[in-house]
């Protein structure tokens, strides 16, 4: 018999949430965004009987309301049904959107193989395999939507107490597992919790949900994993969205595998306007840059958030009222998988510099002083650090000599932009 053990580790389902953001939608895509979050549900079920596993864990905010609606209730409890059907167990934990006070009022009651852990402690449950021991599952859930922040989410959650609390048996599993719905470290206000605590606690891996981007410590072992939401929302939540599958061998660190789930990715695509001479040019390169932007999303269908940029000709025509939202519809009906929510034009007029040096004006002057100032990075990182710190806003990032560089060029057209049609008004 192996001793591998495989679980799926998904988070962040929130069935029931509205999409945010969008204008404009066809019937078609209304339809299409409805069901996009379900639709991911059923693949994570899906993927868990069609590869096998051991178990599902559901690392909290299953349902994005307190009050979900009854069809809602239905979808998510009938893929726990399915799960059961296979003899694939469920472990979940509640999170602060669908809390466990909520359940307790309000939902079904689970299959016999799913395991809603406390809210109101620490809890533990043995999974075995053909009547042998192979992991423990130690977590909790919210209680309430908003966690005390004078209360340790994590307190108690360690394999020690596990053991303590459901016998001897327990002490032959190899494996542990921990399952939280908390902040960590990345979020301070829901539930944050100490990495250092959590890789003390003797679990081999640490299912986390609530932060909606996949996200894993270093190498080393255990493992501390968000695995994500399961389908995003709005442009926020851009590229796949899924679930993992979890692998776990005696003696190895955890081996973790991405498995998408989104129907529907949503991109920020910027396109460079500048090589295109007319109106169809532009819209025949922003389809393509649209497809090479989705040949990585692992998913057909794509909300795209698109900005035009470069300097060109078309400029002027993009800023006239309609032309944006005429190419914005052209592009929506050229292929029907993909959705421009937004058009920005981020484009400028075409400047020759050279011109304006040899003309000896004033864009001749400032030109000459941006030349002096772009070759002292020092003194623009001076600058900029002097400018924050009388701000009292701290800098994000230490800035290199080639960024800022960068942001001096930005900023030497964007100033010259402004000439030009100030001289054309």
């Amino acid at each position: 018999m192996s001793d591998e053990l495989t679980f799926i580790h998904a988070a962040d389902l929130h069935i029931g949430a509205p999409f945010r953001g969008l204008r404009a939608l066809s019937e078609e895509w209304a339809r299409r965004l409805a069901d996009a979050i379900p639709a991911a549900w059923d693949r994570v079920v899906e993927a868990a009987i069609t590869r096998k596993v051991d178990f599902v864990v559901v690392s909290g905010d299953i349902f994005d309301s307190v009050r979900a609606s009854y069809r809602d209730y239905l979808r998510f409890f009938d893929g726990l049904n399915r799960l059961d059907a296979e003899g694939i167990p469920t472990y979940l934990c509640t999170g602060n959107h669908d809390p466990l006070s909520i359940w307790q009022q309000d939902f079904f009651a689970l299959p016999a193989s799913a395991t809603m852990l406390a809210a109101d402690r620490p809890d533990f449950a043995l999974y075995e395999r053909d009547g042998r021991p192979m992991a423990i599952i130690g977590g909790r859930g919210y209680p309430n939507k908003v966690w005390s922040p004078n209360e340790n989410i994590a307190e108690g959650i360690t394999r020690a107490a596990a053991l303590e609390a459901l016998g001897p048996r327990a002490a032959e599993a190899p494996y542990a597992i921990g399952v939280l719905h908390t902040g960590l470290t990345l979020d301070p206000h829901k539930a944050p919790s100490d990495p250092v605590e959590l890789l003390a606690a003797g679990f081999d891996y640490w299912a986390l949900g609530h932060i909606h981007s996949p996200w894993v410590n270093d190498d080393t072992n255990p493992r501390l994993v968000f695995s994500g939401c399961i389908q995003g929302r709005d442009v926020r939540e851009t590229g796949p969205r899924g679930v993992n599958l979890v692998t776990l061998a005696p003696g190895c660190p955890p081996r973790i595998a991405f498995i998408p789930t989104a129907s529907i990715v949503w991109e920020k695509v910027t396109v460079d306007a500048s090589d295109c001479a007319n109106i169809p040019a532009l819209v025949a390169k922003t389809m393509r840059e649209l497809f090479a932007v989705n040949g990585d999303a692992s998913c057909e269908m794509m909300v795209s958030r698109i900005t035009l940029t470069g300097a060109t000709p078309l400029h002027e025509v993009l800023s006239r009222p309609g032309v944006l939202e005429e190419v914005r519809s052209s592009l929506n009906d050229s292929y029907s998988e993909f959705f421009c929510d937004a058009l920005v034009d981020g484009t400028r007029a075409p400047i020759d510099e050279k011109a304006l040096r040899a003309e000896g004006l004033f864009p001749a002057v400032f030109l000459r002083t941006a030349d002096a100032l772009i070759e002292d990075t020092a003194g623009q990182i001076d600058y900029l650090q002097e400018e924050y710190l009388a701000r009292n806003v701290p800098l994000t990032a230490a800035l290199s000599d080639k960024r800022a560089r960068e942001l001096s060029q930005q900023a030497v057209d964007l100033v010259l932009d402004l000439l030009i049609q100030g001289g054309d008004d």
